[in-house]
């Protein structure tokens, strides 16, 4: 009886799962006869409420390959918190080998502004307002897992009042204030 229950809450998992094909890859392997192609996919899953993930998968046939892609992206999601369910709450840089994205928080009406992979990757995850740059490589293997470097540093007021002792509301109240740290205040 628990094992039905359990498999019916992972398809209801599942079903509110939205899965976006980032790239396809044509590789080729010369043999005696000629070439072996096969195709590797690059796929980004989310359920657009804060959880993200992303897969590689290869076959010989290109069903195959986006299937794998799909079950290891659903295998590695991360929780990324939002701020009012709609942008994240603070800018962030990642990184992976030659690629650098910079991730910026956006007022409402912004929309998503970003390339092609950083784009597949934020639309599941379910922002609706940023500004992302990519920086470096183009290849979207490398702007993926760089979003996701990035993504991975973003923190909730909630965990940083946790962490430093506060509450939420000062964390809160710091960010609404003009004065940042590198504003310069002039004395009368």
């Amino acid at each position: 009886m628990a094992r039905r229950d359990r498999d019916r809450d992972r398809d209801d998992r599942d079903s509110e799962i939205v899965d976006k094909l980032v790239h396809i890859n044509r590789v080729a392997k010369v043999v005696k006869g000629g070439r072996n192609f096969g195709f590797a996919a690059l796929v980004v899953v989310g359920d657009q409420k804060g959880r993200v993930g992303f897969g590689h998968g290869k076959a010989r046939e290109v069903p195959e390959a986006i299937r794998k892609a799909t079950d290891e992206a659903k295998k590695t999601m991360i929780r990324v918190p939002l701020r009012e369910g709609r942008t994240l709450h603070h800018d962030g840089t990642g990184h992976h080998g030659a690629g650098r994205v910079v991730l910026r928080a956006a007022p409402p009406g912004t929309g998503v502004i970003a390339g092609s992979a950083v784009r597949a990757v934020l639309e599941t995850l379910g922002v609706q307002d940023v500004v992302a740059k990519s920086l470096g490589t183009s290849n979207p293997y490398n702007m993926v897992r760089a979003t996701f470097d990035a993504l991975k540093g973003q923190r909730s007021p909630r965990h940083v009042a946790s962490k430093r002792g506060m509450k939420p509301a000062d964390i809160a109240a710091r960010r609404l204030d003009g004065a940042s740290a590198g504003d310069v205040v002039e004395s009368a």
